[in-house]
Order: C-alpha cells, then sequence, then structure tokens
C-alpha cells in the first residue's frame, strides 16, 4: 500500500484520491505516511470502499479479524474471535503433516479445492518434504484436475504468499517455519542466509513478512488447518524452540489440536 501512495505522491499530485477508511489501520503500511496521505486535502475517506470480509471468506466473515490478532499478538482476543467462527469455520493445528494432507483430503467435496501454503521465507521446511525453491506454475497448481500431479489437489507443490495473493482455495494447509516465530511472548522475524537464520532488524522488512503470513492464512474460503513442524534438537536450523513456542501459542489463540479422529483416511477420489 506504501508504494500506492508513493506514487500518488511523486507521479500524480493533482489527482483526487478515493480511499478506503480501513486505510488508517497500520497493517497498511508505515503509520507516518498513511498519516500523512490522509491529511491531504485531496483524499477523500468513505467507509463503503472497503472489501468486505465475507465477500472473501462466506464461512467466517470474522476471520480477518482473528488472523489480525493472530499475527498482531493479541492472543486473548484471538481466542475470543476464534470461538466465534470455529462452528463455521473449522482450524485446526498439527505436527504431522500426514495428518495435515489426509484431513485437507476429508474436508474437500466434489470440486472443491485444497492446497498448501507456506512463506516465501519457510526455507527449512524442506527436510519435511516442503520445498518453497520449487517453481510452480500457477495456472496449473490453481486450475489442473486432482489427476495431475501439478496441481494443488496433489499436496506437492507448495505455493507461497506470492503465488496465492488476491487469490483463495477452498481449504488450506498453512505450512509454519521458523522465520516467523512465537518466542517469549513476542513474534520474532528472521531470513535464512545460506547456512543459518540472520535476525530482520529492519522495521519494514519484518512488517512485510507479518503481511506474509497474514495474507498465507486468509487463502481459505471454507477452512484451514495449520502444520508446525517439531523441528529438530540436532540440527541447528531447525530446533525445536523456532517451533514449540508458535505451536503453543496458537493454541493460546484457540486453535484446537487436530485429534486422530478428525483426521480420517484420505478419500479415494483424490
Amino acid at each position: 500500500m506504501s508504494e500506492w501512495i508513493t506514487a500518488l505522491e511523486t507521479r500524480f499530485p493533482n489527482w483526487k484520491v478515493h480511499i478506503s477508511s480501513r486505510m488508517a489501520l497500520q497493517e497498511y503500511g508505515s503509520e507516518g505516511q498513511v498519516e500523512r496521505f490522509l491529511l491531504s486535502p485531496r483524499v477523500f475517506s468513505e467507509e463503503h470502499l472497503h472489501l468486505e470480509v465475507s465477500m472473501r471468506s462466506f464461512r467466517a466473515e470474522a476471520l480477518s479479524a482473528f488472523v489480525g490478532h493472530v499475527v498482531a499478538n493479541e492472543p486473548d482476543a484471538a481466542h475470543a474471535t476464534c470461538e466465534k467462527i470455529r462452528a463455521k469455520y473449522p482450524i485446526y493445528l498439527t505436527r504431522n503433516l500426514s495428518d495435515a494432507k489426509a484431513w485437507l483430503r476429508s474436508q474437500a467435496r466434489g470440486t472443491e479445492r485444497f492446497g498448501l501454503i507456506a512463506s516465501s521465507g519457510a526455507l527449512r521446511l524442506r527436510p519435511e518434504g516442503i520445498h518453497i525453491k520449487a517453481e510452480i506454475e500457477p495456472a496449473n497448481w490453481f486450475l489442473n484436475e486432482s489427476t495431475d500431479v501439478r496441481s494443488s489437489y496433489y499436496l506437492e507443490d507448495v505455493a507461497t504468499e506470492f503465488t496465492v495473493q488476491g487469490l483463495e482455495l477452498d481449504w488450506v494447509g498453512v505450512c509454519w517455519d521458523g522465520d516467523f516465530h512465537h518466542r517469549d511472548g513476542n513474534w520474532r522475524s528472521q531470513a535464512f542466509k545460506g547456512t543459518k537464520w540472520q535476525s530482520v532488524n529492519d522495521e519494514s522488512r519484518r512488517s512485510y513478512l507479518k503481511n506474509a503470513y497474514r495474507v498465507i492464512l486468509t487463502r481459505a474460503r471454507q477452512g484451514m488447518i495449520i502444520f508446525v513442524p517439531e523441528g529438530n534438537s540436532s540440527d541447528p536450523t531447525r530446533p525445536p524452540s523456532f517451533y514449540d513456542g508458535t505451536y503453543e501459542y496458537l493454541r493460546s489463540c484457540g486453535v484446537p489440536i487436530l485429534q486422530a479422529s478428525a483426521a480420517p483416511n484420505p478419500r479415494e477420489d483424490f
């Protein structure tokens, strides 16, 4: 959003600009930049320009609010919101990728589509069989039939926030890595460079990473399951501390653990 503001300020100074009143929210960009832009006499704020959540997820109008609370480190508010949407919008948490895949296959009916999504920075999910660097063709992933190994149905190729931005599936498996993990009561941001993780200190980059997870957590129209790996104490790039804190935090946000009875055998038609 900040790039839109920059373009309007530098290249189109004479335009009248009509924006959603929700632009004032911190999630849409640098707080100072947005505030300055809103003060311009050529900017008009209108409530009806906001894209309502109900247009994106017909089962859970409060999904966006829930995800917003999760990434903003507001577990109590997230828990309260999760309780409101769970009856119509199932959300589960698991540490077993096979169980997550089985659950996705069991939920879809007819032509309902499902797939796996992860952050583009989730480079250490590779030991789990999730290779972010493997390039996918979006058209094949989103549109091809369940018999095509390139389609999302096969649960082999994983899409990132770049692939799915502005698009949705019916059911989504969100795969969580250590690039954005919860520890000691706060979110930690890091990037994997070469052979190790490096802390992300730049505020804009931290904001981008937070919004990347906001995107992948809001791609499911009907329900989702979140996979958080166990990690490996013998692998310094995947210590359990990168994952245990996130898992416990999501539990505190009200996300229930997938029980064995909730992960039936995969349906034969997928």
